[in-house]
């Protein structure tokens, strides 16, 4: 198993954002956590990635355990996040954002990611010299995208990709994990469209209030009553 998670809770001060956690991400699986706004998805990326702490239970890693690493020794191991917003270095260009994704790769390594990804979105590729911050949503939502992968990451974790998008840059968004997982990218994808995210992925799990609520295949969520009337508009 690629990631493990067991009884996971992290507090802001006294308030529980996360409580008795537990959740498994296999290799080249690409598994999607649904839920509303703040029901602690965003917090959960966090807690994997070590921006934010645990409180208690277990963060394990091909077999080790990181709940206490560092977020750079976790980017070392392989985890790599594409965070909600995007997060831009606006004023820096474009192949800039990238090298900044890239610095755990040795430099003989770097050129040729660059130009993988470049292949990958060619449309960066055309803005290589531009200022990040110029670029249109679905534009810095594919660098973002982009910017993690030249970490080469074992398992990637994205977080809300569709937010603030128009549905025709969505599409294009989803197509693009879709291309991922066809590589043997593991993706832990956090979503509130649910619809979208559970149709791409193998396995999906459900957040309430920080709890998990519910899980299973991806289409039996897709399937599932609660799903439909509290997600699906159905």
């Amino acid at each position: 198993m690629l990631l493990e998670i067991a009884g996971l809770a992290s507090h802001y001060g006294r308030i529980r954002a996360l409580d008795a956690i537990d959740l498994t991400v296999g290799d080249s699986e690409l598994v999607t956590i649904v839920g509303a706004n703040g029901a602690g998805k965003t917090t959960l990326l966090r807690t994997i990635s070590g921006v934010q702490p645990a409180s208690h239970g277990v963060i394990r890693f091909r077999g080790e355990d990181i709940t206490r690493t560092t977020p750079a020794r976790r980017v070392r191991l392989g985890i790599s996040q594409v965070p909600q917003g995007r997060q831009m270095f606006a004023p820096m260009s474009v192949e800039d954002n990238l090298l900044l994704g890239a610095f755990t790769r040795p430099r003989h390594e770097i050129e040729p990611e660059l130009e993988k990804l470049y292949g990958l979105f060619p449309r960066l590729k055309e803005r290589r010299r531009q200022p990040a911050g110029t670029l249109s949503g679905g534009e810095q939502q594919m660098l973002a995208i982009a910017r993690a992968l030249m970490a080469k990451p074992d398992l990637l974790l994205m977080d809300e990709p569709s937010m603030g998008l128009a549905p025709r840059i969505v599409e294009r968004i989803f197509d693009t994990i879709r291309e991922l997982r066809a590589t043997g990218v593991t993706i832990l994808l956090v979503e509130q469209n649910a619809f979208a995210g559970l149709s791409v992925a193998d396995r999906g799990y459900v957040l309430e209030s920080g709890r998990i609520v519910l899980e299973g295949r991806a289409a039996e969520l897709l399937a599932d009553e609660r799903v439909k009337a509290a997600y699906l508009g159905l």
